[in-house]
């Protein structure tokens, strides 16, 4: 028997320890391998041809000399170059396009066109509208001729002429000319079907744009073959957007060449003698189901299969059936959205009993978000506590204030809805009769929505007709629905913005700050505003042969438009005894046209290119006006503006501080200040008129002395009125002058203005400690 000598067995040994590291070696091996024959390949192969390199004519060429490389280091460094733009040429300021879909090429899913007449467009059409156009992005009406006065709310396009085949054709030339690159899908329908829209618009996400549709209830024509076909016009019919495309070179011969008397015909027949395209009621897996209306069937009674799943029923005859037809399938999706919810309600309480939290972690109601968890005390939610005649948390801050308007009415129905709730539960064993309302406790949860805690006395009666008297305490949850935007007229940063800045004698000495601030932020950027200044001048001031207060001023704006060529800077002179806002508005308003956007400000204010864009996107003409509150800084001497040796760090700047003023002491929004507003000409104009219309003659006089602008939109307009804070508008501290001719309400915001605007709470508790330390020593 041999034995393996001390080499095999050291070798054994040593190959026992590696084995776990082979297949790492091996791998390291074959890389290393493949790098090299790769590397040896490329050399053979030669300089790239394509690339050319820098060097010498006829020389070696530095392979690190090639364009895009550092010849003075061996790696390439990108090189950063700085922005630079020539003073000498004109800024041009980018805009961009009025929707961010527009740059991206992307358009709208559905458009709805309704072919009408002059006699049912008051009638069929106002019915159609109410019962769909909230469905749709744009519903359009089409008439040959109309009368004078148009329904309200409604887009309606008149041809001039009733001939069916001269409406249909003027309509489809119109929807190719105007709205042809903005949607994917057109459905044109009379004004006499009833459209279920959520499933018409469902039923277009499911199609793709890409092909030829004509989708529709087909229908044969008479004598022709069985691939003629062309879509009934009372059902409603789907064009893609590329088939319209295609057809609108045909449709002045279809015009000529064909005779009908049904537009519905003659849009088929153009189709198939054009295109070879007819008329499909399935496509791709989707069937466009249409139910026929008998006459005199009640829709309530309707339950058969082609009626619940239609999306077009025809005909209506009048309009009383239209709404019948919409109370009627919105029935039906309500009824299918409460099993929907109770199916999923169900899983997620199977689903809750597997969680690590078990059926405790399972949320009331089932489905909703849990109530809001506050982190601190500073987050808690309050409860407001109401009965039925009056509410304890009022907006002006008074104790306790009547219940009433939108209030009322909302803790009304969940009463209501406390009481139906309870009898449905118990019923038909108990039947509940409100007593009276206890207590009542409401508060809104941002997660979840509005919670209502009701305590209710309640008469429960049983089967017998026994009564007793019972208190309940309730919960209820009105929950957030979806959310949705709300339609705003269109806006553009491209408006022209006219500051119009009052000076009054008291204010001359702070004008050239305010102009060199004007200056910097919007002179020099180019920005698209002008300015007016309008010199309050005292009875006696100014005269002949007395000095000029503002003469200062107009040096300073002289000196503006000499450093801006181009700037025109204009003042106005107004005498005045007593000047009011609004007196010195109206001389204003007149010297500009009405759709002029004003920027109301104030010596103190200081408007950057950010606020002046809130100011053209928050003021809508016609629509709303925007009086933006400005930051308030803290008196220098109670607020130091900088902390003192030893006490840490400097407080943190308000929003939107410039840090060039310094670290400021703290300050506030002063929200009982409204003399800086963004407004149209026009809409002070009508509120103007207003104002003077409902006060005449002495009354309009002790008016105008005791208003300011905000409070005549507020009172004599018909405009939202839009306050929030602006961060951007950052005023040094000033005592501002409270008038004795104001109005009681306007001197008492701004005797508080004056006295809140001193120092927060911690500072006068601090000023006040150290007088009263020094008055003792």
């Amino acid at each position: 028997m041999r034995t393996a000598g001390p080499t095999t067995m050291r070798l054994s040994s040593l190959l026992a320890l590696l084995r776990p590291a082979l297949p790492l070696i091996l791998g390291l091996s074959l890389g290393c391998s493949l790098s090299l024959l790769r590397v040896s390949w490329i050399q053979g192969e030669g300089e790239d041809p394509c690339v050319e390199a820098v060097g010498e004519p006829g020389g070696l060429q530095n392979p690190d000399s090639r364009i895009g490389l550092d010849q003075s280091d061996e790696e390439f460094k990108p090189r950063i170059v700085p922005y630079y733009r020539d003073p000498n040429k004109p800024y041009k300021k980018v805009l961009r396009t009025r929707y961010i879909q527009t740059e991206l090429g992307s358009r709208e899913r559905l458009l709805v066109a309704v072919l009408t007449s002059r006699a049912t467009l008051s009638t069929l059409a106002v019915a159609v509208n109410r019962t769909v156009a909230h469905h749709f992005p744009r519903l359009l009406y089409y008439t040959g001729q109309r009368g004078a006065r148009v329904p309200a709310g409604m887009q309606v396009v008149s041809h001039g002429d009733e001939r069916p085949a001269w409406l249909m054709s003027e309509t489809l030339r119109h929807l190719h000319t105007h709205f042809g690159a903005d949607y994917d899908w057109f459905f044109i329908m009379q004004d006499d079907t009833y459209v279920q829209a959520p499933r018409l618009a469902a039923l277009t996400g499911h199609l793709s744009i890409n092909h030829d549709l004509y989708l529709g209830r087909a229908e044969e024509f008479i004598g022709a073959g069985e691939q003629a076909r062309y879509c009934h016009g009372g059902f409603g019919y789907l064009l893609s957007r590329s088939l319209l495309l295609r057809l609108r070179p045909h449709l002045d011969g279809c015009r000529g060449d064909i005779l009908s008397a049904r537009p519905d015909e003659w849009l088929g027949r153009c189709l198939i003698d054009s295109l070879g395209i007819g008329c499909v009621s399935q496509h791709q897996g989707q069937q466009y189901r249409s139910f026929e209306l008998a006459k005199n069937r009640d829709p309530e009674k309707e339950g058969s299969s082609a009626f619940l799943s239609a999306f077009a029923v025809h005909p209506v005859s009048e309009g009383t059936l239209m709404y019948r037809l919409h109370k009627r399938f919105s029935t039906l999706e309500l009824e299918q959205t409460y099993s929907e919810i109770e199916q999923l309600q169900a899983q997620i309480r199977n689903l809750t009993a597997l969680t690590p939290e078990g059926e405790a972690g399972l949320s009331w109601p089932v489905g909703l978000p849990a109530p809001f968890t506050p982190r601190s005390r500073f987050e808690v939610l309050g409860w407001d506590y109401f009965t039925e005649q009056h509410i304890f948390s009022c907006a002006d801050g008074a104790p306790k204030c009547p219940l009433q308007g939108a209030s009322r009415a909302d803790v009304g129905d969940a009463v209501e809805t406390a009481l139906e709730q309870l009898n449905r539960r118990y019923q038909p064993l108990l039947r509940f009769q409100k007593q009276r309302l206890l207590n009542g406790y409401r508060r809104f949860d941002p997660a979840r929505g509005m919670e209502y805690t009701l305590d209710l006395l309640l008469e429960a009666v049983t089967q017998r007709g026994h009564r007793r008297a019972l208190a309940r305490r309730v919960s209820l949850l009105r929950p957030l629905s979806r959310v949705e935007i709300l339609p705003m007229p269109y806006v553009t940063e491209a408006t022209r913005v006219q500051l119009v800045l009052p000076l009054l004698l008291a204010e001359a000495a702070l004008a050239p700050a305010f102009l060199e601030a004007f200056a910097a932020s919007v002179l020099e950027p180019r920005e698209h505003v002008l300015l007016t200044l309008l010199l309050v001048y005292g009875p006696q001031e100014g005269g002949r042969g007395a000095p000029d207060p503002f003469l200062g001023v107009k040096a300073a704006v002289a000196e503006l438009e000499r450093r801006f060529p181009g700037t025109r800077l204009a003042w106005l002179a107004v005498r005045a005894e007593a000047p009011s806002q609004v007196r010195l508005m109206d001389v204003v308003s007149k010297k500009h046209p009405v759709d002029t956007l004003f920027f109301l400000t104030t010596v103190w204010t200081r408007p950057g290119p950010e606020v002046l864009n809130r100011c053209r996107m928050n003021a809508i003409s016609g629509w709303q006006a925007f009086f933006p509150i400005h930051f308030q800084e803290f008196h220098p001497a109670l607020a130091p503006q900088r902390s003192p040796p030893g006490a840490g760090p400097d407080p943190p700047s308000p929003p939107g501080a410039d840090p060039a003023r310094g670290a400021p002491g703290g300050g506030r929004f002063d929200r009982h200040a409204s003399a800086e507003g963004c407004f149209y000409n026009a809409d002070y104009l009508a509120a103007r008129a207003r104002l003077a219309a409902e006060l005449a003659g002495q009354e309009e006089e002790e008016a105008l002395e005791g208003l300011e602008v905000m409070d005549v939109f507020l009172r004599f307009s018909g405009l939202h009125l839009f306050r929030a804070v602006e961060p951007g508008l950052v005023q040094k501290y000033s005592l501002r002058d409270c008038s004795p001719r104001l109005s009681e309400e306007l001197y008492h915001r701004c005797r508080l203005s004056n006295l809140e605007g001193l120092a927060g709470r911690a500072q006068l508790a601090m000023a006040l400690f150290e007088q009263e330390q020094g008055n003792s020593t």
